[in-house]
């Protein structure tokens, strides 16, 4: 089995941990970030679209954008938040994330809302690499899937209430008003971190960022076949979840005829239904371990599946057609990423950022693919594609979760 790169690291800096409680409140915060910047925003996209004259690609670009500018700087913040800790990147990404957001309010066509949406992803990436690596920073595999859990509830409770605020917010002030919002929230964050959160790094590593031994640890990271399996699980899991971001508002509005208002409550029932997969997931660790949950929860995944294939056959969606096996996909959703983000850093206590920005790449390069797939092929002709491409990733996740998973993730139990 592949171990993680040793190396000669800096004394132990000052760190202060914080309590499962704390730990889990900060994670879910600096995750729940990544959520807010796509789902407070997804019920305006038609009203972005008709505000700029854009067409379906280039509405879908700002969401595509957004999520490979997010994964491409995981790349970069993993390795600097390893040399530097955890704080300084997460102050650097925040307040550009902040800024991005408020210049993606006051653009006036679509392809500058694509640039600042990059530059929006830049400041996340920061934000979630680090809530992963501080999870690893302070727990082992078990019992971080556990405090994992916890915090994609909380980020869960944040989705539900998300697409809601932003459909009332769209309706009544328009789309920039959402990015107003975000920039808002950014700067709120920024604030949260400088006052409670602590450094949580015990050694920095000075060669972190050294090219050789960054493309070793890369190397050996990619390697590790347990690293593969869990990261494969998450992006299989997140590429369904993104089928239904990038393609919900569309199919709920223009094909089952929902307000943007409604489109936004019916979104954020997803959420709901993510939350009680969180609860769902602390129950079947504390009975089954991490991969015993995982094999329990692509259970729901390939029920979603199934009906989401059925939905695929009828000629007109229904909203019940919608919604159902997509809340069904999210109760196995809420089992899988908490264990697969941890199970796929839970290798490498001293590459923790890379490992952590290697998985969110990869994640990152699921969903560019999903929501430029879509973009070019969901029009008003062919709803049954998006059905079709839900049940594609409810498919590979359940074959991940009951081969890979169970072959090779069983060694941090």
């Amino acid at each position: 089995m592949p171990a993680a790169v040793d190396t000669k690291a800096h004394a132990p800096a000052t760190v202060a941990m914080p309590s499962p409680r704390a730990m889990a409140l900060s994670l879910a915060l600096l995750l729940g970030l990544q959520a807010l910047a796509t789902d407070l925003y997804l019920p305006a996209l038609p009203a972005l679209a008709r505000d700029l004259s854009a067409a379906m690609p280039a509405v879908q670009a700002t969401l595509s954008a957004f999520v490979l500018a997010f994964g491409l700087a995981q790349l970069v913040w993993g390795p600097v938040a390893d040399r530097f800790g955890r704080r300084p990147v997460l102050r650097a990404g925040l307040a550009l994330f902040a800024l991005a957001s408020l210049g993606a309010a006051l653009a006036h066509n679509a392809a500058t809302v694509v640039a600042w949406r990059a530059v929006q992803g830049v400041g996340v990436a920061a934000s979630v690499v680090c809530a992963r690596a501080m999870l690893r920073d302070v727990y082992e595999p078990h019992q971080g899937a556990h405090v994992m859990s916890h915090a994609l509830t909380g980020l869960g409770v944040l989705a539900i209430s998300a697409p809601a605020i932003g459909g009332a917010l769209a309706t009544a002030a328009g789309w920039r008003a959402t990015m107003a919002l975000l920039a808002a929230i950014g700067a709120t964050l920024l604030a949260f971190v400088l006052w409670r959160v602590p450094e949580t790094l015990h050694t920095r590593n000075p060669l972190a960022t050294h090219a050789p031994t960054l493309l070793l640890q890369t190397r050996r990271t990619l390697a590790h076949p347990g690293f593969r399996a869990w990261t494969l699980l998450v992006c299989s899991t997140y590429g369904g979840l993104m089928v239904f971001l990038a393609g919900a508002s569309f199919v709920l509005i223009e094909f089952v005829g929902l307000s943007v208002w409604q489109c936004g409550i019916a979104i954020g029932s997803n959420s709901l239904a993510y939350v009680v997969g969180t609860f769902i997931c602390r129950r079947l660790l504390a009975h089954h371990g991490l991969v015993g949950a995982v094999q329990r929860g692509a259970g729901f995944t390939a029920l979603a599946g199934v009906g989401m294939l059925w939905a695929a056959t009828l000629p007109t969606p229904s909203l019940w057609t919608v919604l159902v096996p997509q809340w069904i996909y999210a109760l196995g959703h809420g089992v899988h990423q908490p264990c697969g983000q941890t199970g796929a850093v839970g290798p490498f206590p001293r590459a923790a950022g890379v490992a952590a920005a290697l998985t969110g790449f990869a994640l990152a390069l699921v969903a560019v693919a999903v929501t430029l797939w879509l973009g070019q092929h969901l029009n008003a002709n062919r709803p049954q594609l998006y059905f079709a491409a839900l049940a594609t990733m409810a498919g590979a996740t359940s074959l991940v979760a009951w081969t890979l998973v169970r072959h090779h993730g069983a060694a941090l139990e």
